[in-house]
């Protein structure tokens, strides 16, 4: 065989190397592409099933927040002996918030009451939820007070911070609501004002019903 043959032999089967190549890379990306849908998949399916499937069937009692507008921020939290704490670290846990002065007047005892009952209402599904008070001041809590709702965890923040992150109704501040945020860490529900307990039970048993984590 003379060069000239062997250099056209030669040829295609780099060219052949090459095109192997390519394929081998597109095969990695579609498979990364693969388990990122794969691990995406649950809470998407969630959302999907919430918002999408028969919205005209659903009536919401609280109003819906577009979640992906509404991440938990920086708030500056601490817990109350000023140990670091911060609301991030519920995430993967459903979580019904309140938020008062530490002084905690009898609306905000009222929510404390309310959220211990929700979560009790929820049977075997309970423990995929938490409920958080985020205490706007540095005043002291009653003793009492957080022995009547031990389990319910209590964060100081930054009211200046809370205040920009969380949305109201007109007329109301972030005093008069229970919040809810999910597994993902996004705020994504707003219950009005002196709440119905049996409506919000409806809206919170429908979510956990339809989310595949938290």
């Amino acid at each position: 065989m003379t060069n000239l043959d062997a250099g056209k032999t030669a040829e295609p089967s780099a060219a052949a190397n090459a095109a192997a190549d390519a394929r081998r890379r597109r095969n990695g990306r579609w498979k990364m592409l693969a388990v990122v849908a794969v691990c995406a998949a649950p809470m998407i399916a969630s959302y999907f099933t919430y918002y999408v499937i028969k919205p005209e069937s659903r009536n919401n009692y609280g109003a819906l927040i577009d979640p992906r507008q509404y991440p938990i921020p920086d708030l500056g939290s601490s817990a109350l002996d000023g140990s670091k704490a911060a609301l991030e670290d519920y995430k993967g846990k459903w979580i019904m918030l309140q938020v008062d002065g530490a002084d905690c007047a009898a609306p905000c005892r009222e929510k404390l009451f309310t959220m211990r009952q929700l979560r009790l209402m929820q049977g075997k599904e309970m423990e995929r939820v938490e409920r958080v008070w985020l205490v706007t001041d540095k005043a002291p809590v009653e003793t009492m007070l957080m022995r009547e709702y031990d389990g319910t965890d209590m964060l100081r923040v930054d009211a200046a911070k809370l205040k920009a992150w969380l949305p109201v109704e007109q007329g109301t501040s972030v005093q008069d609501h229970i919040y809810l945020i999910d597994p993902l860490g996004n705020l994504m529900m707003r219950f009005p004002k002196s709440p119905d307990p049996g409506k919000m039970k409806k809206d919170i048993s429908k979510l956990l019903r339809a989310s595949a984590i938290g």
